[in-house]
């Protein structure tokens, strides 16, 4: 099959022609048919997620028809239809029964710890408690932009967030996660402000919902900006980027009792963060962690989805062939497009 292949951290991939994925017997072989270029797959690709082993295929959001099975499969066959949260749990362990496999501690991702979907073939384990059915009404595309950054956000504002109408949310990063985030929390009624350093990605916010932006390039303290707009602070607060400014300011523009959800991923220099304890404390604030959504909470997503009160179609900004792939995931730090782009030619 065709892939995108880096040998080294840091060093530009090229396409190659590798072996074709073999389905373990609790899993499957996906043909894929679009896969999203998501900011985690550059953090995998600069060296930043220990389970990596080189030479490596990036890719974990995804979507296609069941290619091949393995033979304790059940609920799946040849040719359906699937899309698959990044995290597939191992369907054995006291999380997994309890219905948390995105905290799964023998979970497996594609593009992470097996080769992933920048490919022609993807391989998923333990495809009966982690695959996804996609209804004919959902292109490819459109379910390839679920898979990490949109149910992530479905996920933190709805399950951890518990966002409803009334409440003020603060969206702390515009990019694939944050812009999912604006969309998702405006349908539910709430008032949301985002906050980023690129006029045009604040104004697409706009576009999806968001009522007021905030600059953070132009502003000396956003903290206080938060507060002006929202009459005191936000019952609810994203950190959709993962970085020491936008974690500090997330919690500390909260209103008392407010959530504060950390949804960008924290590593590097960003690891361990500083943030305002005494804030916390007094004022009872709850400082939450998302981390992906689980394939048995797809059903809620879809229903919104089916129901056009949610549009994930509109956040897809480019649609590329495999090669271009190489640009796009090496370049992710420069923040160059709006939206998500997905890989539909391979």
């Amino acid at each position: 099959m065709k892939a995108i292949v880096y040998e080294n951290f840091k060093q530009l991939p090229s396409l190659q022609t590798v072996a074709d994925p073999t389905p373990s017997p609790h899993g499957a072989v996906v043909k894929v048919a679009a896969s999203g270029v998501c900011r985690s797959d550059w953090h995998g690709w600069m060296g930043h997620d220990s389970d990596i082993q080189l030479p490596h295929v990036p890719g974990h959001e995804l979507a296609g028809t069941i290619e091949a099975i393995g033979k304790n499969v059940s609920q799946w066959k040849i040719g359906d239809r699937v899309t698959v949260p990044f995290i597939a749990g191992c369907g054995k362990c006291g999380e997994c029964t309890s219905g948390n496999q995105q905290v799964c501690a023998n979970q497996t991702q594609p593009g992470f710890t097996h080769w992933g979907s920048f490919a022609e073939y993807v391989a998923i384990d333990y495809v009966d408690s982690n695959l996804v059915a996609l209804p004919h009404s959902i292109d490819f595309v459109t379910a390839a932009s679920l898979g990490c950054r949109f149910a992530t956000s479905f996920r933190a504002v709805v399950a951890q967030g518990k966002v409803r109408g009334g409440h003020w949310v603060a969206v702390h990063g515009c990019g694939g996660v944050g812009i999912s985030a604006v969309m998702i929390a405006s349908a539910l009624g709430a008032s949301v402000i985002a906050i980023d350093i690129n006029e045009d990605k604040l104004k697409f916010a706009q576009s999806l919902g968001a009522i007021a932006s905030i600059n953070a390039s132009n502003h000396i303290d956003v903290i206080e900006a938060i507060k002006s707009i929202s009459g005191g602070g936000v019952d609810v607060s994203l950190d959709a980027l993962g970085s020491r400014e936008t974690s500090f300011n997330s919690v500390a523009s909260l209103r008392a009792q407010g959530k504060h959800i950390q949804v960008g991923l924290m590593v590097g220099e960003n690891r361990h963060s500083p943030l305002p304890m005494d804030l916390i404390l007094a004022k009872e604030l709850e400082v939450i962690g998302s981390h992906g959504m689980q394939a048995h909470a797809y059903p809620a997503m879809m229903q919104m989805i089916a129901q056009r009160k949610l549009a994930p179609q509109k956040l897809v900004s480019e649609k590329i062939n495999l090669q271009r792939a190489i640009h796009a995931l090496t370049n992710m730090d420069k923040f160059e497009s709006l939206g998500v782009t997905v890989i539909n030619e391979f």
